[in-house]
Parts: structure tokens; C-alpha cells; sequence
């Protein structure tokens, strides 16, 4: 499947990775759920999200070996059959790990690679550039979405960087989260990169740049895909009113599980808390974490399953709405 920015249109949905009821033990060797995996699979492309990731943060790309890894890949890929992109995670410590791995991904079946920089020590503007030149060199014709989170990565990536990748062809999109920069960066790269804002944050940003916010991302897909696919449906066709609410239900969804008010505080705990929240949303079995990443403070546990209740609340309520138009 080739994949072209243009093609980047719609929910960008990041699933989890679905875990055996003894992934929590170090012990364990094969820690995927891999009927699970399956199933979620389906669920999501049956919804209508548009574009498949995973293997970011929440989804433990740190925590799965690479067998599983591979194995988890193949298992999305299979389920998914070609349906939608299906851009496979591969963030390493290093760029020749990260090539060797991007191989075998693709081999395993995913379309496209979602891909963070090494973060053990911090880069400059010039390495993280190498970096990606290097990616796109090793692994030529192979559509990349670059993972941009300043508290994962020790840094943002800069404007001036983002102008340099929007020139090199592998490079269709960026999972951006945010803040003062997101319009600054949409704007500099224009149609060559697709800027992904998070789902909440689409609709401001599509006021602005209607032209160029054609997607959003969102780790939330295997809570509740139906409102996801509902303001898709509702920014693309240019239904703002109706994107204004939808918008706004889904802000409500997420507000709880930022209990410690900001994104490195959240961060800290992504894990257990995606965790808990697909477990209260009750569409999939996420499983337990995988070590070392297991405790979560009680505040951020409350937090997390009442927005898995929120979501479940949600996806009731557009689930509902879109059979009832289907059968229209």
C-alpha cells in the first residue's frame, strides 16, 4: 500500500496492546494477546477509523520485546487486511535498532512506520535530522509518521527542522500534541507533512487552517471509536456546529485522567493509565501492564476509569446515533 500525505485524512486511531492475564511478570515470554489484538483490530476498522498506529507510549512500545513486537504487528496487520493504513511503531536508542526493526515490521505486514528518535540523551536540531534522513535513506518508499513529543523525546522538534522534513518523501505525517507551536508548524510545512493535532485540539485548529487539518490523532479509538468517527465526519464535511459539540463531549471524556494538570505529570503514568481507561470503557480486555511500568498514584487510577465510564457513556450514545443513520 502506498501512502501519501493526501491519504492522511480523518482519526488517526493509536490502539493499545492487548496483554495476558501474567504480563505483569517478568517471567512471561510472550505477553501479547494476540486473539485480542485481533478482535480490537476489527472492532476499530469496522467503526470507520481511518488510520491505524501503534506501539507509541501508551501502547508500550518500551515494554514489548521484539519478538512480541513483530508478533503484534502481524496480528493488527492480518486483522486489519489492507483495510486502512497501518503504520507499525519502532522507537529504539538507536538508528541502526531502529532500521533493523523497521525491516522486520514491514515484513510482518504494516504499511508504514510511526517513528520517535532516541531519547537516552537529548538531540540537536542536527542529529534528529540525520536521524530521519538516515530512516528514510535505509528504508526508501516507506511512508513515515514522526512521533513529536517534547517530554518523551527532551525536546520539541523545531520549525526549522519540520521545514527539512516536509522535503524529504517518506515523511507524510507528524503526531504533534500540541500547544503554541501546532499552528506555527502546520503552516510551515503547508501540504508536504501532515500535522496531526490531538482529537480534542482538531477543531480549534481546523478554524484556522481548514486547508491543511485534514486528521487528527487519538489513543482513545478502542474506547470509543463512534464519537471519534462522528467528528471526523462532521469537521470533513464542514458541519462545524455539529463539531463544536461533538468536540466538546470529547474533551469532557478526557479531562479526568489529567488529574496532575499537566502532560509531564501525565506522562509519567500514560501506561496503567490507558490501561484502566480501555478496561472501564469495556470495549476491548487491555490486561495488566507490563513491568517495570506498573504503579500509578490513586488520584490518576479514579481519573483513568472514569474516563474509560465517560467513553463507554459516549460510544453509547454515537454508536446508537450511527446505526440508527445507517439503517436510514
Amino acid at each position: 500500500m502506498k501512502i501519501h500525505v493526501e491519504d492522511i485524512q480523518g482519526i488517526v486511531g493509536i490502539v493499545p496492546t492487548p496483554a495476558t492475564v501474567d504480563a505483569e511478570k517478568w517471567q512471561t515470554n510472550n505477553s501479547v494477546n494476540l486473539d485480542e489484538t485481533g478482535r480490537m483490530t476489527r472492532l476499530v476498522v469496522d467503526a470507520g477509523i481511518d488510520v491505524l498506529m501503534c506501539a507509541g507510549t501508551f501502547g508500550e512500545g518500551a515494554t514489548l520485546t521484539e519478538p512480541e513486537l513483530v508478533d503484534f504487528t502481524r496480528a493488527v496487520a492480518e486483522a486489519n487486511a489492507k483495510a486502512r493504513p497501518f503504520f507499525a511503531g519502532i522507537t529504539t536508542l538507536n538508528t541502526r535498532d531502529t532500521i533493523r526493526r523497521g525491516r522486520d515490521l514491514i515484513d510482518a505486514g504494516a504499511d508504514g512506520l510511526f517513528i520517535g528518535r532516541p531519547m537516552w540523551l537529548a538531540m540537536s536540531d542536527k542529529d534528529i535530522l540525520r536521524f530521519y534522513r538516515d530512516i528514510a535513506e535505509a528504508l526508501p518508499g516507506i511512508p513515515i509518521v514522526v512521533y513529536d513529543n517534547p517530554v518523551a523525546f527532551k525536546g520539541k522538534i523545531s520549525g526549522e527542522v519540520y521545514d527539512e522534513l516536509a522535503k524529504i518523501p517518506e515523511m507524510v505525517a507528524a503526531k504533534h500534541v500540541g500547544g503554541p507551536a501546532l499552528l506555527e508548524d502546520m503552516a510551515r510545512v503547508g501540504n508536504d507533512l501532515r500535522i496531526l493535532p490531538l482529537a480534542t485540539a482538531w477543531l480549534a485548529a481546523a478554524k484556522v487552517h481548514p486547508e491543511l487539518c485534514k486528521a487528527c490523532w487519538s489513543g482513545s479509538v478502542a474506547c470509543a471509536p463512534a464519537p471519534h468517527v462522528a467528528l471526523a465526519r462532521a469537521i470533513l464535511q464542514g458541519d462545524l456546529q455539529a463539531a463544536e459539540a461533538i468536540s466538546s463531549k470529547l474533551v469532557w471524556a478526557e479531562q479526568p485522567m489529567f488529574s496532575g494538570g499537566d502532560l509531564a505529570s501525565f506522562m509519567d503514568f500514560s501506561i496503567p493509565i490507558a490501561h484502566l481507561r480501555h478496561k472501564a470503557a469495556g470495549l476491548i480486555e487491555p490486561g495488566p501492564t507490563r513491568p517495570p511500568y506498573i504503579d500509578i498514584p490513586a488520584s490518576y487510577s479514579q481519573g483513568a476509569l472514569e474516563t474509560g465510564r465517560r467513553w463507554a457513556q459516549l460510544q453509547h450514545e454515537f454508536g446508537a446515533d450511527h446505526q440508527m443513520s445507517a439503517a436510514k
